[in-house]
């Protein structure tokens, strides 16, 4: 585990290479593809990383990103189906020789409201394409039977793209799924921490409009009741874990300073390190909303949308990322990463083998993810370079994983015995 005090930032010079660990790694000779691929990749991916940096659109609108994908995949030989299951969705495949298994493969797209790639989508999207394109080649070039499937996968940012995708059956034909987030943390280092699981809720408020001058006693106020369950959930964070999250915002229509607001909207996120704990903090956080409602004498439906899980990081294959890692391109770490944020491929990682390792980038002092400040981090050069060398250590763990029986086999066991130790 890495014990790092300063995050890698962009004054760094991180051409500077990290000292490696001695040993012997799984076939060199696909390694050596995979390095030579990606490398001579680079231009080409550093000017679709910029264009889909400059090209920003939010959950299920991301039309620019997918025909930039596509078109950058046809001409590079994949077969690409367009508008797969989902509109903005698409898949890209590379099939050799017959009977061989099944690498999958995810790249992200969406953008955040107003701030841009601020959690450098536009990174994990051309990882995503690097790793496919390695594959490809390593196949092709060493003769290796086996199917690359590249899933371009919209709305991560809170719509559950990937999860419609799986029930689609998007993910049927994958022996294991790979994919990796950007994020602030220690010079040349990869991440295999977890996340959060999360919990998502909305809740309405109704009350009773009335003039808030002349006879305010007339009316029930729904956006005190709103303002109450917020303050009832800031004064219920000192008794819950420090590991867990409860967080929302306050929207309502048509509201004026003369007028009681009849209606407000909260919407709030509720996170723990596992779905069991923020299953149990939800029944915590629920009563918070209801006591509003019952002092200010409003209505309030509380409706519970889709729940994230935390990341399960399949032990078989980190532990192929961890040993190509240390040994060839840097330092891995189970503390920085994603670890205090969510993902919906922590949903696919309960279904299926999977690993999801952070990267980091150069970032400035309060300038994490979902920042403007990650925004202009996640289109830097050093950002691009970093990318490149965790997708060369997962196009490692893909091609192991289809190219070695006995591996693929300990990923499948690793994958059952995290599922039942579940809690």
């Amino acid at each position: 585990m890495v014990q790092a005090d300063v995050l890698w930032r962009p004054e760094d010079d991180y051409k500077i290479k990290p000292t490696l660990e001695e040993g012997v790694i799984y076939r060199p000779d696909i390694l050596t593809v995979i390095d030579t691929v990606i490398d001579s990749l680079s231009g080409e991916l550093r000017e679709l990383n910029l264009d889909i940096h400059d090209h920003p659109e939010l959950k299920y609108e991301e039309r620019y990103a997918h025909d930039a994908y596509t078109s950058f995949l046809e001409k590079h030989g994949f077969e690409v189906t367009r508008h797969h299951l989902l509109e903005t969705a698409w898949v890209a495949t590379y099939t050799h020789g017959r009977g061989g298994h099944v690498l999958g493969v995810n790249s992200e797209m969406d953008a955040l409201p107003g701030i841009g790639h601020a959690c450098g989508h536009n990174l994990i999207g051309i990882s995503g394409v690097a790793v496919a394109c390695a594959a490809k080649a390593a196949m092709k070039q060493l003769n290796i039977d086996g199917k690359v499937i590249l899933l371009g996968t919209p709305a991560e940012e809170g719509g559950f793209g990937k999860v419609k995708l799986w029930e689609r059956g998007a993910y049927k034909e994958m022996d294991v799924c790979l994919m990796c987030h950007p994020a602030p943390g220690p010079l040349h280092s990869i991440s295999l921490s977890s996340c959060l699981a999360v919990i998502r809720l909305e809740i309405e408020y109704s009350g009773h409009t009335a003039h808030a001058a002349l006879s305010p006693w007339e009316g029930k106020n729904a956006l005190d009741a709103a303002v109450l369950a917020y303050t009832n959930i800031a004064l219920l964070r000192q008794q819950i874990k420090p590991t867990h999250r409860v967080h929302g915002i306050i929207e309502g229509n048509n509201w004026a300073p003369n007028i009681i607001p009849d209606n407000s909207k909260m919407y709030y996120y509720i996170r723990a390190p596992t779905t069991a704990e923020a299953e149990e903090t939800l029944k915590r956080v629920v009563p918070c909303f209801e006591a509003a409602a019952l002092a200010t004498g409003t209505n309030v439906k509380v409706t519970r949308g889709s729940t994230g899980n935390e990341l399960v990081q399949n032990k078989a294959l980190g532990g192929e990322l961890s040993d190509v890692v240390r040994k060839k391109y840097g330092v891995i770490d189970y503390e920085y990463g994603i670890s205090g944020a969510s993902t919906d491929f922590g949903n696919i990682s309960y279904l299926m083998p999977g690993l999801h390792p952070g990267f980091s980038i150069p970032t400035i002092l309060e300038g994490g993810n979902h920042t403007r400040a990650f925004t202009d981090s996640s289109r830097s050069q050093a950002a691009h370079d970093a990318c490149l060398v965790v997708s060369k250590a997962l196009a490692h763990v893909g091609m192991r994983a289809i190219t070695d029986r006995g591996f693929l086999q300990q990923v499948k066991d690793s994958f059952e015995e995290q599922k039942s130790n579940r809690t």
